[in-house]
Protein backbone atom coordinates (compact mmCIF):
# COMPACT_ATOMS: atom_id res chain seq x y z
CA UNK A 1 0.00 0.00 0.00
CA UNK A 2 2.82 2.39 0.92
CA UNK A 3 4.49 1.77 -2.46
CA UNK A 4 1.24 2.64 -4.28
CA UNK A 5 0.90 5.86 -2.24
CA UNK A 6 4.46 6.96 -3.07
CA UNK A 7 3.92 6.23 -6.78
CA UNK A 8 0.70 8.23 -6.81
CA UNK A 9 2.38 11.12 -4.96
CA UNK A 10 5.28 11.21 -7.43
CA UNK A 11 2.89 11.10 -10.38
CA UNK A 12 0.95 14.15 -9.20
CA UNK A 13 3.81 16.23 -7.77
CA UNK A 14 5.70 18.61 -10.11
CA UNK A 15 9.40 17.80 -10.05
CA UNK A 16 11.98 20.49 -10.81
CA UNK A 17 12.65 20.92 -14.55
CA UNK A 18 16.43 20.63 -14.63
CA UNK A 19 16.66 21.69 -18.29
CA UNK A 20 14.62 24.81 -17.58
CA UNK A 21 16.78 25.59 -14.56
CA UNK A 22 19.94 25.24 -16.59
CA UNK A 23 18.70 27.35 -19.52
CA UNK A 24 18.82 30.76 -17.77
CA UNK A 25 22.32 30.02 -16.48
CA UNK A 26 23.45 29.10 -19.99
CA UNK A 27 21.87 32.23 -21.44
CA UNK A 28 23.52 34.36 -18.77
CA UNK A 29 26.95 32.90 -19.57
CA UNK A 30 26.36 33.40 -23.30
CA UNK A 31 25.37 37.03 -22.78
CA UNK A 32 28.40 37.62 -20.55
CA UNK A 33 30.71 36.21 -23.25
CA UNK A 34 29.02 38.38 -25.88
CA UNK A 35 29.52 41.52 -23.78
CA UNK A 36 33.14 40.54 -23.13
CA UNK A 37 33.66 40.23 -26.89
CA UNK A 38 32.08 43.63 -27.48
CA UNK A 39 34.33 45.31 -24.96
CA UNK A 40 37.39 43.76 -26.62
CA UNK A 41 36.29 45.16 -29.99
CA UNK A 42 35.53 48.60 -28.55
CA UNK A 43 38.88 48.68 -26.75
CA UNK A 44 40.37 49.35 -30.20
CA UNK A 45 38.82 52.85 -30.14
CA UNK A 46 41.00 55.81 -29.16
CA UNK A 47 44.10 57.80 -30.08
CA UNK A 48 47.19 55.78 -30.92
CA UNK A 49 50.83 55.89 -31.85
CA UNK A 50 51.07 53.20 -34.52
CA UNK A 51 53.88 51.07 -35.91
CA UNK A 52 53.48 48.89 -39.01
CA UNK A 53 56.07 46.12 -39.37
CA UNK A 54 55.95 43.76 -42.38
CA UNK A 55 58.63 41.10 -42.93
CA UNK A 56 58.95 38.45 -45.60
CA UNK A 57 60.61 35.56 -43.83
CA UNK A 58 60.90 32.29 -45.79
CA UNK A 59 60.82 31.81 -49.58
CA UNK A 60 59.17 28.70 -51.06
CA UNK A 61 60.04 29.36 -54.72
CA UNK A 62 63.61 28.76 -55.83
CA UNK A 63 65.35 32.00 -56.73
CA UNK A 64 62.95 34.31 -54.94
CA UNK A 65 64.68 36.52 -52.39
CA UNK A 66 62.52 37.81 -49.52
CA UNK A 67 62.19 41.57 -49.58
CA UNK A 68 63.78 43.75 -46.91
CA UNK A 69 61.52 44.43 -43.91
CA UNK A 70 59.15 47.37 -44.40
CA UNK A 71 58.36 49.45 -41.33
CA UNK A 72 56.49 52.71 -40.91
CA UNK A 73 54.49 54.50 -38.27
CA UNK A 74 52.68 57.61 -37.17
CA UNK A 75 49.53 58.59 -35.32
CA UNK A 76 46.06 57.25 -35.88
CA UNK A 77 42.65 57.79 -34.36
CA UNK A 78 39.97 55.09 -34.31
CA UNK A 79 36.35 56.18 -33.99
CA UNK A 80 33.02 54.34 -33.74
CA UNK A 81 30.98 54.72 -36.93
CA UNK A 82 28.02 52.83 -35.44
CA UNK A 83 27.33 50.35 -32.65
CA UNK A 84 24.00 48.51 -32.71
CA UNK A 85 25.05 45.79 -30.29
CA UNK A 86 25.74 42.91 -32.64
CA UNK A 87 27.19 45.19 -35.33
CA UNK A 88 30.14 47.50 -34.69
CA UNK A 89 31.99 49.63 -37.23
CA UNK A 90 35.34 51.32 -36.50
CA UNK A 91 36.96 53.95 -38.74
CA UNK A 92 40.74 54.51 -38.74
CA UNK A 93 42.09 57.97 -39.63
CA UNK A 94 45.79 58.83 -39.88
CA UNK A 95 46.87 62.18 -38.43
CA UNK A 96 50.38 62.98 -39.64
CA UNK A 97 52.71 65.95 -39.12
CA UNK A 98 54.97 66.83 -42.04
CA UNK A 99 56.74 70.06 -42.86
CA UNK A 100 54.99 71.88 -40.07
CA UNK A 101 51.58 70.94 -41.39
CA UNK A 102 49.02 68.36 -40.26
CA UNK A 103 47.89 65.88 -42.89
CA UNK A 104 44.79 63.74 -42.43
CA UNK A 105 44.28 60.52 -44.39
CA UNK A 106 41.16 58.41 -44.08
CA UNK A 107 42.58 54.93 -43.50
CA UNK A 108 40.97 51.48 -43.27
CA UNK A 109 37.66 50.52 -41.68
CA UNK A 110 36.79 47.35 -39.78
CA UNK A 111 33.21 46.07 -39.37
CA UNK A 112 32.29 43.41 -36.82
CA UNK A 113 29.10 41.30 -36.98
CA UNK A 114 28.02 38.80 -34.33
CA UNK A 115 26.97 35.36 -35.58
CA UNK A 116 26.93 36.46 -39.25
CA UNK A 117 24.95 34.56 -41.86
CA UNK A 118 27.30 35.73 -44.64
CA UNK A 119 30.72 37.36 -44.93
CA UNK A 120 32.17 39.21 -47.90
CA UNK A 121 35.32 37.33 -48.94
CA UNK A 122 38.01 37.91 -51.55
CA UNK A 123 37.73 35.36 -54.37
CA UNK A 124 40.70 36.23 -56.58
CA UNK A 125 41.89 39.26 -58.54
CA UNK A 126 39.22 42.00 -58.68
CA UNK A 127 36.51 39.71 -57.26
CA UNK A 128 34.65 39.47 -53.93
CA UNK A 129 31.73 37.21 -53.06
CA UNK A 130 29.16 36.91 -50.28
CA UNK A 131 29.96 33.59 -48.64
CA UNK A 132 27.49 31.72 -46.42
CA UNK A 133 28.73 30.98 -42.90
CA UNK A 134 27.58 27.50 -41.72
CA UNK A 135 25.46 27.62 -38.57
CA UNK A 136 27.95 25.55 -36.59
CA UNK A 137 30.73 28.06 -37.44
CA UNK A 138 28.79 31.22 -36.65
CA UNK A 139 27.61 30.24 -33.16
CA UNK A 140 29.37 32.62 -30.78
CA UNK A 141 31.58 33.92 -33.60
CA UNK A 142 32.20 37.37 -35.07
CA UNK A 143 33.00 38.24 -38.65
CA UNK A 144 35.44 41.03 -39.36
CA UNK A 145 35.28 42.74 -42.75
CA UNK A 146 38.09 45.13 -43.66
CA UNK A 147 37.45 47.97 -46.11
CA UNK A 148 39.93 50.11 -48.03
CA UNK A 149 40.39 53.86 -47.71
CA UNK A 150 37.53 54.55 -50.15
CA UNK A 151 35.28 52.00 -48.37
CA UNK A 152 35.61 49.45 -51.17
CA UNK A 153 36.15 45.90 -49.86
CA UNK A 154 39.47 44.32 -48.96
CA UNK A 155 38.88 41.03 -47.09
CA UNK A 156 36.64 39.31 -44.57
CA UNK A 157 36.91 36.41 -42.15
CA UNK A 158 35.12 34.71 -39.26
CA UNK A 159 36.48 33.71 -35.86
CA UNK A 160 35.85 33.69 -32.13
CA UNK A 161 37.17 35.86 -29.36
CA UNK A 162 39.06 33.93 -26.69
CA UNK A 163 39.45 35.32 -23.20
CA UNK A 164 42.05 33.00 -21.70
CA UNK A 165 45.39 33.20 -19.91
CA UNK A 166 45.03 36.91 -19.31
CA UNK A 167 44.47 37.66 -23.02
CA UNK A 168 41.57 38.75 -25.18
CA UNK A 169 42.27 37.61 -28.74
CA UNK A 170 40.26 37.06 -31.93
CA UNK A 171 41.60 34.93 -34.78
CA UNK A 172 40.13 34.27 -38.20
CA UNK A 173 40.35 31.10 -40.21
CA UNK A 174 42.77 31.49 -43.15
CA UNK A 175 41.19 33.83 -45.71
CA UNK A 176 42.10 35.26 -49.09
CA UNK A 177 42.99 38.92 -49.53
CA UNK A 178 44.26 41.08 -52.40
CA UNK A 179 47.84 42.26 -52.71
CA UNK A 180 48.44 45.34 -50.57
CA UNK A 181 49.56 48.56 -52.20
CA UNK A 182 52.95 48.31 -50.49
CA UNK A 183 53.58 45.21 -52.62
CA UNK A 184 51.49 45.99 -55.70
CA UNK A 185 53.62 49.00 -56.64
CA UNK A 186 56.64 46.69 -56.86
CA UNK A 187 55.13 44.46 -59.58
CA UNK A 188 55.36 41.29 -57.46
CA UNK A 189 55.31 37.75 -58.80
CA UNK A 190 52.45 36.90 -56.42
CA UNK A 191 48.88 38.11 -56.95
CA UNK A 192 47.09 37.35 -53.65
CA UNK A 193 47.63 36.44 -50.00
CA UNK A 194 46.25 33.63 -47.89
CA UNK A 195 46.34 34.98 -44.36
CA UNK A 196 45.34 34.36 -40.78
CA UNK A 197 44.26 37.53 -39.05
CA UNK A 198 44.46 38.16 -35.28
CA UNK A 199 43.53 41.05 -33.01
CA UNK A 200 44.72 41.02 -29.40
CA UNK A 201 44.16 43.51 -26.59
CA UNK A 202 47.28 44.58 -24.68
CA UNK A 203 47.82 46.63 -21.49
CA UNK A 204 48.95 49.55 -23.70
CA UNK A 205 46.41 49.27 -26.51
CA UNK A 206 46.10 46.48 -29.04
CA UNK A 207 47.94 44.66 -31.79
CA UNK A 208 46.94 43.41 -35.24
CA UNK A 209 48.88 40.31 -36.29
CA UNK A 210 48.89 38.72 -39.74
CA UNK A 211 50.40 35.42 -40.85
CA UNK A 212 50.43 35.63 -44.66
CA UNK A 213 51.34 33.29 -47.49
CA UNK A 214 51.95 35.27 -50.66
CA UNK A 215 50.68 33.20 -53.59
CA UNK A 216 51.04 32.94 -57.36
CA UNK A 217 49.45 30.74 -60.02
CA UNK A 218 51.31 27.46 -60.34
CA UNK A 219 53.89 27.34 -63.12
CA UNK A 220 54.05 24.91 -66.04
CA UNK A 221 50.33 24.57 -66.62
CA UNK A 222 49.82 22.57 -63.44
CA UNK A 223 46.93 24.71 -62.25
CA UNK A 224 46.32 25.75 -58.68
CA UNK A 225 48.43 28.12 -56.62
CA UNK A 226 51.96 28.14 -55.23
CA UNK A 227 53.25 29.77 -52.05
CA UNK A 228 56.03 32.19 -53.01
CA UNK A 229 57.01 33.53 -49.59
CA UNK A 230 55.77 33.76 -46.02
CA UNK A 231 55.20 37.15 -44.36
CA UNK A 232 54.77 38.19 -40.72
CA UNK A 233 52.93 41.44 -40.03
CA UNK A 234 52.83 43.12 -36.61
CA UNK A 235 50.82 46.35 -36.47
CA UNK A 236 50.93 47.89 -32.99
CA UNK A 237 48.47 50.48 -31.66
CA UNK A 238 49.80 52.12 -28.50
CA UNK A 239 47.51 54.59 -26.71
CA UNK A 240 48.95 58.08 -26.90
CA UNK A 241 48.21 61.63 -25.81
CA UNK A 242 51.34 62.86 -27.58
CA UNK A 243 49.52 64.34 -30.58
CA UNK A 244 46.45 66.46 -31.28
CA UNK A 245 43.66 64.33 -32.80
CA UNK A 246 41.58 67.42 -33.59
CA UNK A 247 42.35 67.54 -37.31
CA UNK A 248 41.23 63.93 -37.72
CA UNK A 249 38.02 64.51 -35.78
CA UNK A 250 37.33 67.67 -37.78
CA UNK A 251 37.75 65.76 -41.03
CA UNK A 252 35.41 63.02 -39.83
CA UNK A 253 32.76 65.47 -38.62
CA UNK A 254 32.80 67.26 -41.99
CA UNK A 255 32.74 64.14 -44.19
CA UNK A 256 30.96 61.38 -42.30
CA UNK A 257 27.63 62.10 -44.02
CA UNK A 258 29.29 61.73 -47.40
CA UNK A 259 31.09 58.54 -46.36
CA UNK A 260 27.85 57.10 -44.96
CA UNK A 261 26.26 57.48 -48.40
CA UNK A 262 29.36 55.91 -50.01
CA UNK A 263 29.08 52.90 -47.69
CA UNK A 264 25.40 52.56 -48.64
CA UNK A 265 26.32 52.63 -52.33
CA UNK A 266 28.91 49.89 -51.88
CA UNK A 267 26.44 47.80 -49.85
CA UNK A 268 23.81 48.16 -52.59
CA UNK A 269 26.29 47.08 -55.28
CA UNK A 270 27.33 44.06 -53.20
CA UNK A 271 23.70 43.06 -52.61
CA UNK A 272 22.86 43.37 -56.33
CA UNK A 273 25.71 41.13 -57.42
CA UNK A 274 25.90 38.81 -54.41
CA UNK A 275 29.43 40.13 -54.26
CA UNK A 276 31.45 42.50 -56.38
CA UNK A 277 33.78 42.83 -59.34
CA UNK A 278 36.03 45.88 -59.07
CA UNK A 279 39.25 46.67 -60.89
CA UNK A 280 42.31 47.40 -58.77
CA UNK A 281 45.49 49.23 -59.66
CA UNK A 282 48.81 49.36 -57.78
CA UNK A 283 48.96 53.00 -56.72
CA UNK A 284 45.40 53.42 -55.46
CA UNK A 285 44.05 49.97 -54.63
CA UNK A 286 40.53 50.12 -56.04
CA UNK A 287 40.25 52.29 -59.17
CA UNK A 288 37.55 54.26 -57.36
CA UNK A 289 39.97 55.33 -54.63
CA UNK A 290 41.44 58.61 -55.93
CA UNK A 291 38.13 60.19 -56.94
CA UNK A 292 36.12 59.08 -53.90
CA UNK A 293 38.83 60.40 -51.58
CA UNK A 294 39.09 63.67 -53.56
CA UNK A 295 35.33 64.21 -53.33
CA UNK A 296 35.54 63.96 -49.54
CA UNK A 297 38.35 66.54 -49.46
CA UNK A 298 36.23 68.92 -51.54
CA UNK A 299 33.26 68.48 -49.21
CA UNK A 300 35.45 69.31 -46.20
CA UNK A 301 36.92 72.35 -47.97
CA UNK A 302 33.47 73.63 -48.92
CA UNK A 303 34.26 73.35 -52.62
CA UNK A 304 31.44 70.88 -53.23
CA UNK A 305 28.11 70.25 -51.53
CA UNK A 306 27.62 66.90 -49.85
CA UNK A 307 24.66 66.16 -52.13
CA UNK A 308 26.70 66.79 -55.28
CA UNK A 309 29.58 64.67 -53.98
CA UNK A 310 27.25 61.81 -53.04
CA UNK A 311 25.60 61.89 -56.47
CA UNK A 312 28.95 61.62 -58.24
CA UNK A 313 30.17 58.90 -55.84
CA UNK A 314 27.06 56.81 -56.44
CA UNK A 315 27.51 57.10 -60.20
CA UNK A 316 31.20 56.20 -59.98
CA UNK A 317 30.54 53.09 -57.88
CA UNK A 318 27.75 51.98 -60.22
CA UNK A 319 30.00 52.46 -63.28
CA UNK A 320 32.98 50.70 -61.69
CA UNK A 321 31.04 47.64 -60.52
CA UNK A 322 29.03 47.15 -63.71
CA UNK A 323 32.00 45.81 -65.67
Amino acid sequence: MRALFVAAFLATTALPDLAAAQAPASQTARHAAYEQDRQAILSQVGNFSVRFDMRETVNFVDGYEPLAPKTSGGHEIVRVVYDTGDRISLQHILVMEHGGRTHVIKHWRQDWVYEPRTVLTYAGPNTWTLTLVPEIERAGAWSQTVWQTDDSPRYGGVGKWRHENGMAEWASAPSWRPVARRDAIRSPVYDRYLGTNRHAVTPWGWVHLQDNHKMQSAQGGEGGLTVVVHEDVVNSYRRSDGFDPGAGDHYWAATQGYWGAVRDAWDAAIARGNGLRLQEEPQAGAVTGPELMDLADKVQAGELTEAAAVSRAQALIAESTAR
